[in-house]
């Protein structure tokens, strides 16, 4: 299988879409509410790597999850649920020493608070031998997260090291989601580091919110976002529930998105990365990828965890070759 990702200027992309970074365990209240009220915890899972990797799968592509688990109920959960869900998971190691990390997630009105229990956990301890692993030397597209970076200086050093040589140097192309997660970024370096990497991507996504967070107020379209970041041949901004503009060699591209119930927002984002990625990959234009990320965001939205269920392959078609105003209408 060979795909080129439109409007990157790389070399036609052979072998499977490889995603690294950290899964955890997470416990979600049931019903979906504020955490303090909750009567039960649902155990589900939690990483915006296999995220992006699992839907990548729902839509066709062939996509790897490399990290690390504890050797604990919980890793083992955290596998063979990646795993079920069509994703290779063969470059995931187990770690005798370290356990997995966990999240607890608190959903409020509009927005969802996340508490982190992974220092220390097996992921944290990745480093840049994880390049020499066969699983990411084979990749056809490298897809990382900014929030990789934020878990130790050995993670920071692994996804710098991936990043480090020039477009043309690359063995393949690299996605990253910038994804700024501030509770991560106990060192103050989430600006320079993650501006930094997201210069050096080929494929870079970022929500305009994170964007102002990180780099200034100033920053207001996403017209300035890509002032700031010119490098990438790929950039998207994603402006919540408004719209996503992609900037790419043939020009600037702008979809909106579709109006979604949203049940949760955690892990959206991850979806979107996915959608786009895979439209991208299967030879759709700009627009059409930009269409196919909202429309697998939205399948996110509609769920209490990060992975839900795509419309058909039918819809998804109908939906891709929708004129604007059908578009627009959305749900």
């Amino acid at each position: 299988m060979t795909h080129t990702p439109s409007g990157s200027g790389r070399r036609p992309v052979a072998g499977p879409v490889t995603c690294i970074g950290e899964t955890m365990a997470a416990l979600v209240p049931e019903p979906t509410g504020p955490l303090d009220g909750a009567g039960l915890l649902g155990i589900r899972i939690a990483g915006a790597e296999s995220n992006v990797a699992m839907y990548l799968a729902d839509h066709g592509v062939p996509a790897r999850w490399v990290s690390a688990l504890g050797d604990d109920p919980f890793g083992r959960r955290i596998r063979a649920e990646v795993a079920a869900s069509g994703v290779d998971v063969s470059g995931v190691r187990t770690d005798p020493d370290r356990p997995t990390g966990l999240l607890v997630k608190d959903p409020g009105t509009g927005s969802t608070r996340v508490h982190y229990y992974r220092r220390g956990s097996a992921a944290s301890a990745m480093t840049p031998d994880l390049l020499d692993d066969e699983a990411v030397r084979s990749a056809g597209l490298i897809h990382l997260s900014g929030i990789t970076p934020a878990l130790s200086a050995g993670c920071r050093d692994l996804v710098t090291a991936l990043l480090e040589p020039g477009l043309a140097e690359r063995p393949c192309p690299v996605s990253l989601d910038v994804n700024y997660r501030a509770a991560l970024w106990a060192d103050g370096a989430a600006a320079t580091v993650l501006l930094g990497l997201a210069r050096r991507a080929d494929i870079t996504f970022v929500g305009l919110d994170e964007a102002q967070a990180l780099w200034g107020e100033g920053l207001t379209d996403a017209a300035a976002v890509r002032d700031l970041l010119p490098q990438p041949p790929v950039l998207v901004v994603k402006d919540g529930a408004r719209a996503a503009t992609a900037f790419d060699g043939a020009g600037v591209h702008t979809v909106p998105a579709r109006r979604v119930e949203v049940v949760e927002p955690v892990g959206a984002g991850d979806a979107f990365a996915a959608g786009f990625l895979a439209g991208l990959l299967r030879g759709e234009d700009t627009v059409r990828a930009l269409r196919l990320g909202h429309l697998t965001a939205g399948a996110a939205l509609r769920v209490p965890g990060d992975h839900g269920p795509l419309p058909n392959r039918a819809r998804l078609a109908e939906l891709l070759d929708a004129a604007p105003g059908e578009w627009a209408e959305g749900e």
